[in-house]
């Protein structure tokens, strides 16, 4: 992250390049995986890993590679359990299809019965670990043409609260959630507590890679740091060495990044089930900084924060994502 980094100055590397040929990044607890080339290896790579147990957490799924994993997978005798939306924009007849299928595989399908919250939370857990805290779908376009992260965490705190909540989401998803490590940020219970209080303590700097950053509350608080003197960075709907916007990134100070499918948006705040993670592993943080600074380089892609550069609120907030 230091100034002579030519990823920062933008001198010779592209957004594109700088995501690697596709090694998993880190080699602590957590680990991370940004080229569209690694990304269905690596999803794979875990499913196949899997001896006892997968825990899936399902939005969309179009990939045949992974609907064929998950039928491998039960038939060398893993439990497979999949939650899935009952919710997304132009699915609902494939979102029919895909548990009808899912459930001919041998897989123990539960759709999200909550009447009030869409569900949009994308993770796995294989056995006791490692698990995918991931903001892309498990979709051909996900896998080969977006802007998206997957990190892959062998804490077992991590691991252990993604299973606490899939039983949650699984048997009481109108109930409250309590006892979730601090590493996952969960929405809607305590997300927009948790990410305001984050920017709001921000000392030198905040980025943030989102295309729907809406929330008025959210937008407000940035322009206050802007105001005093904290650099603020939004990269929004924009293309950037052809991949298409999607993933969801928050940068704060340089120190702390968080990863997962939550939008700074009123739905994905208040009103849908949502999962990201925290990660303060150094070399993890430096390197989506220095990916960041790539694109950020840039002003072209940079969001107003100012009333006439915002973008407009949606309120479903729900297409392709």
């Amino acid at each position: 992250m230091t100034a002579d980094n030519p990823a920062v100055q933008g001198e010779c590397y592209t957004a594109r390049s700088f995501m690697g040929s596709g090694e998993q990044i880190g080699q602590g607890m957590d680990r991370l995986v940004l080229a569209p080339a690694a990304r269905r290896d690596a999803v794979l790579e875990l499913l196949r890993s899997a001896r006892q147990t997968i825990t899936l957490s399902m939005f969309r799924c179009d990939d045949f590679t992974i609907l064929d994993e998950v039928a491998a997978a039960v038939q060398r005798g893993v439990q497979v359990r999949i939650l899935i939306t009952q919710r997304a924009r132009g699915w609902k007849k494939k979102l029919q299809e895909l548990t009808l299928l899912l459930r001919s595989l041998g897989a123990d399908v539960q759709p999200y019965q909550s009447s009030v919250m869409k569900y949009h939370a994308k993770y796995i857990v294989a056995d006791d670990g490692p698990a995918l805290v991931t903001s892309l779908n498990f979709t051909r376009k996900c896998f080969e043409s977006t802007r998206d992260f997957l990190v892959f965490s062998e804490d077992p705190d991590v691991v252990n609260g993604l299973k606490m909540l899939f039983e949650h989401d699984c048997h009481t998803p109108t109930a409250p959630l309590s006892g979730i490590t601090n590493r996952l940020i969960v929405a809607p219970d305590q997300a927009r507590q948790r990410l305001t209080e984050r920017l709001r303590y921000a000392q030198t700097s905040i980025g943030i890679l989102d295309h729907r950053v809406t929330d008025p509350e959210i937008l407000a608080l940035l322009r206050e740091k802007q105001s005093n003197g904290v650099p603020v960075k939004v990269i929004g709907d924009v293309r950037i060495d052809g991949l298409v916007a999607h993933g969801r990134m928050i940068l704060i100070d340089g120190v702390t990044a968080i990863i997962g499918s939550i939008h700074l948006s009123p739905p994905s705040l208040d009103a849908r089930r949502e999962v990201a993670l925290v990660i303060d592993q150094a070399p993890l943080v430096a390197r989506l900084y220095d990916y960041f600074q790539t694109m950020a380089g840039n002003e072209a892609n940079i969001m107003n924060l100012w009333p006439s550069g915002l973008p407009e609120e949606d309120e479903e907030d729900e297409e392709d994502e």
